[in-house]
């Protein structure tokens, strides 16, 4: 008889921090579903190489109610036994039009709260609902929440209020789902963490801001000149880390770097 694995579900797992977690989720015990707007023939050959079943969808989370759905109807097709864990990594996020929020086009200020805050709370709703019906079941594995959070949800930055807002939401969303789960049995762990400053796409494109419209330009650029952004495979190392660490949840808004 087959050992029970750990299931994963990863958001925004196709590039930047998300791909990285990805990578260093491959293990031969392990069950990792990846949830993005493209999948990687990469990956899928390094998940058979290392034994791991992954499977990857092609799914656009600003359409956060058909996401949502999909996957607990996923879920409600597994076979608990089968799993010893159950994990959920919202790790998507979207910067829209850097500058003040009345230059930001309504599409792009809408795509940013939904993929950064609504399509998090609707995959979390989704995943408890269907892993608490594996514990009334009698399924005892542990169940935990990961939001991929930021410093700028607990700092506020002019030019970026969506981004810090959807940020700042899912740090207080996390704050009430943990509470709601510490009052059931067996309830999930719960938190929001922000991982530091990386070395992505989304640094790039901060970067590149009008520096007339986004007066914090120059900190960024002089964060990649001073070399203090961390490589994506050393953050998600980091934050893996963390989710495996026996005291995940008794705070649920944290940082990598406390």
């Amino acid at each position: 008889m087959n050992a029970p694995r750990h299931l994963t579900i990863l958001t925004g797992a196709s590039r930047g921090l998300g791909l990285a977690m990805a990578r260093q989720l491959l293990t031969a015990d392990s069950v990792l579903l990846c949830i993005a707007r493209r999948t990687s023939d990469t990956l899928s050959q390094e998940a058979t190489a290392c034994g791991t079943h992954l499977e990857q969808w092609e799914q656009d989370l600003a359409d956060t109610q058909e996401a949502a759905e999909r996957l607990e109807r996923w879920l409600h097709s597994l076979h608990p036994p089968s799993l010893a864990s159950a994990t959920l990594i919202n790790n998507a996020g979207v910067i829209p039009r850097i500058g003040p929020i009345d230059d930001c086009p309504a599409e792009e200020l809408t795509r940013a709260l939904r993929v950064g805050l609504e399509a998090p709370m609707l995959l979390t709703a989704a995943f408890l609902r269907a892993t608490d019906a594996w514990v009334r079941q009698g399924w005892e594995g542990p169940r935990k929440v990961l939001n991929i959070s930021s410093g700028l949800g607990r700092r506020a930055m002019a030019a970026q209020a969506p981004y810090c807002a959807a940020k700042a939401g899912l740090d207080h969303f996390s704050r009430c789902t943990s509470l709601d789960e510490a009052r059931r049995p067996q309830g999930a762990r719960v938190v929001s963490l922000a991982p530091g400053v990386i070395d992505t796409d989304m640094q790039t494109h901060l970067r590149a801001g009008d520096p007339v419209a986004f007066p914090d330009r120059d900190r960024f650029i002089g964060l990649k000149i001073q070399g203090q952004l961390t490589s994506p495979d050393d953050a998600a190392r980091q934050v893996l880390a963390y989710l495996a660490r026996p005291d995940f949840g008794e705070h649920p808004v944290a940082d990598v770097r406390d």
